[in-house]
Parts: structure tokens; sequence; C-alpha cells
């Protein structure tokens, strides 16, 4: 019966975390095609879908503790799916952040932003796939490959806040823009560090080893 419940925990978690890969997906597109809709709809999803999920999720894991008293991987497995559900909680809060923003910036069509953007986008989306993928599929080396994209996203995120920077050294009226932008990259940086987070508890779940911070 556990592990019945635990599949259903499991297929819970996986439709939550693809809900806000959605959000992430569509809060930069929307900011870089400058489309308000999309922008309002990562919004809307975040309050009548995602914080309720989150919810639910951390209901059932707590009851599943309460009732089973599961032990060894079991109990590993759970413990990760309430972390995970936490991390996911808060990527769907930096998604909103990053339609927030881009509902800021659509105001100036002229204002132009660095094309890395859109590779730490697909960088950070593709991490967090993996990582539930991973999940899933407790693919324990695609876990680790997680954890090493971070280090791209970083880099990328450097890049990005030295043009902002030399924009807003150059012109000061674009300030206020150039740190919503820093900001967007902020937000996908944040949630490339959850996807590793996932993936550093996938190497626990699997292998009950704590690998934080050991990934170079």
């Amino acid at each position: 019966m556990l592990k019945q419940r635990l599949s259903v925990l499991k297929k819970e978690l996986i439709e939550y975390a693809t809900l806000v890969e959605t959000m992430i997906e569509k809060s930069i597109r929307g900011f870089l095609s400058k489309n308000k809709s999309l922008l309002n709809e990562v919004i809307k999803l975040d309050e009548e879908k995602a914080n309720r999920w989150e919810i639910v999720i951390d209901e059932l894991c707590t009851s599943l503790i309460a009732q089973y008293e599961p032990r060894a991987k079991d109990l590993r497995t759970i413990l990760m799916i309430l972390k995970m559900n936490n991390d996911i909680e808060r990527m769907g809060d930096h998604a909103v952040n990053i339609a927030k923003s881009g509902l800021f910036l659509i105001q100036y069509p002229s204002f132009t932003y660095p094309e890395s953007i859109q590779n730490m986008s697909d960088t950070t989306t593709t991490m967090l796939k993996d990582s539930i993928k991973a999940f899933t599929t407790e693919d324990i080396q695609l876990a680790r490959e997680v954890c090493k994209r971070d280090d791209e996203v970083d880099k990328m995120q450097l890049s990005v806040l030295k043009k902002c920077i030399d924009e807003m050294t150059e012109d000061p009226s674009l300030i206020e823009r150039a740190l919503h932008v820093i900001r967007i990259t902020g937000k996908l940086e944040r949630i490339a560090d959850l996807s590793t987070n996932i993936g550093e508890d996938i190497l626990f779940m699997v292998e009950g080893k704590i690998i934080k911070h050991h990934h170079n």
C-alpha cells in the first residue's frame, strides 16, 4: 500500500514541477517577446494552481509519514519530495517575479536585452527538466550532470551583469530598466541553484549519500 501511495505522490510532484516549468518558460518568452498576456498568465497560474498544489503535496507527505512510519529509502524519498516541493514552490515564485519585471520592461518597447538571457533561460529550464527526469528514473548520472551545469548559468549571469553595468554607466536613464534585467537573470540563477539542489537530493534518495557542495 505504501508503494502505491508513494507512486501517486511522485506523480503529483512531477505534474507540479511540469506546471512550474511552463511558468518559467512563459515568463521568459513573455518578457523577450514583450507579450503582456503571457506574463499575466504566469501570475494567474501561480495564484490559481501552483500555490494550492504545493499544499496538497505537503499534506500527502505528512500523512504518509504518520500513517506508515516508513524507513530507509522510502523515508528518504518522502523527505526528499517534501524538500523538492518547497524548492519547486520557490521556482514558481521566481517565475512570477520574472513576469512582474517583464511587465515593467514592456513599457519600454525600444529597450534591447542581452542575447545571453535566452541561452541562460534555455540552460535553466533544461536543468529543471533533467532534474525531474532524473528523479522519475532515479538516474544518478543525469542528476550529477544537472549539478555540473550550474556553473554555466553563473557565467552567463555574470556576462549579463557586466553588460548592464556598462549600459547604466553610459546612460543613467537606463538604470531602472537594467536593474529589472539584472533581477530577471538573478531569478534564473536561483532556479538553476534549486534544480541543482534537486540533483543533490536525488543522489541522497538513491544512494543515501549527502553530496551538498561537493560538485565542482
